[in-house]
Order: structure tokens, then sequence, then C-alpha cells
């Protein structure tokens, strides 16, 4: 079977039951967690695909991943792909999770990636920028920095790139030069 299908299915009927129980959301901020602590501490994907590791210890580190008092539906979820023998696709199952939840909630990803670190009101301008652009959608941001901008700023909403920086302008600038 496609390692690829697996755990679209088994995110499918997790989102599914989390929604009968009316707990999409609160599970939608669990698997945010779940995938910051995979993407934190890549050594978690190794010990849930160790065969010598007790279901048990594999189990208990799922739920702390999870932080806090994970809910119900996700401790029936990881005994439930503990039973299956399906734990390794753990993380990859809190990705597909999140994505249907962001698709099924209209929630896009936005990442504004800047030259230096700005300040709160220049942030919170770029933020707007891109509300007023995407009205149709809630909007998740995320920031970072790279040098190597120069200046300026990319925001990428999705699969949308907007471009400001003074390296692309610097390249732009190349390429109508050699043509």
């Amino acid at each position: 079977m496609d390692n690829g299908l697996i755990p679209s299915r088994y995110a499918k009927a997790l989102y599914k039951f989390a929604l009968e129980r009316g707990e999409t959301k609160s599970l939608y901020e669990l698997s945010k967690r779940v995938i910051d602590a995979f993407q934190k501490n890549p050594d978690l994907q190794k010990v849930l695909a160790n065969p010598f590791i007790v279901n048990e210890d594999k189990k208990t580190l799922l739920l702390s991943a999870s932080g806090e008092d994970p809910n119900g539906i996700f401790r029936q979820f990881v005994d439930l792909i503990l039973n299956q023998k399906r734990v390794e696709f753990a993380y990859a199952m809190m990705l597909a999770y999140r994505d249907i939840y962001r698709r099924e909630n209209h929630i896009s990803q936005a990442k504004i990636t800047t030259a230096s670190k700005l300040d709160d009101a220049r942030m919170e301008k770029l933020r707007h920028l891109v509300s007023s652009a995407f009205k149709n959608s809630e909007i998740e941001f995320s920031e970072a920095v790279d040098p190597n901008l120069i200046g300026g700023f990319v925001i990428d909403v999705d699969s949308v790139r907007m471009d400001a920086s003074l390296s692309n302008e610097l390249e732009q600038l190349r390429q109508t030069l050699l043509s």
C-alpha cells in the first residue's frame, strides 16, 4: 500500500470522527503541537519506527508530544494506530489531518520572510497587506529572517508568492542585462 495513502486515510477517518464529536478545532491545535514536536526532534520518527521499542513507550512518547493533557480522541487514535501497527505513520497522519482541517475551514498559511527582523508595526502592515489580498480565507502567519534577501520581503501564501526583495530585483536586472 502507498505510504501517502495510509496517512491520508487515517487522517480522513480521524477528521470525520472528530467532526462527529465537535472536536475538530481542539484536535487541530493538538496536531500542530505534535507536528512541532516531530520537527524539533527528528529522532521521534526513528523511535516510532523502531520495532524493539515497546508500544507502551511509543504511546507515552506520542501523548507527551501532544503537550498538556491530550483529549480522548487523540488517545483513542494513538491506541488504534498502535493496534493496527501504523504508528510509524503518526507524523504523516498529523500532517494530513492538519491539511484536511485547513482545507475544510478555508485556512491559508502565510510565511513572511524578511532580510532582517522587523518591528511589530511594520510586520502588522505586511499582515494587513496579506489579509486584504486574501479576504475569503483565514490566514495563519509565520515569520522568518533570511539575510540573503538583502532587503525587502517575500510573502508565500499557500502556492502564491509575492517577492519584493532586493535580491529578486537584482536578479531581474541581471536577467535583463543578459538578454
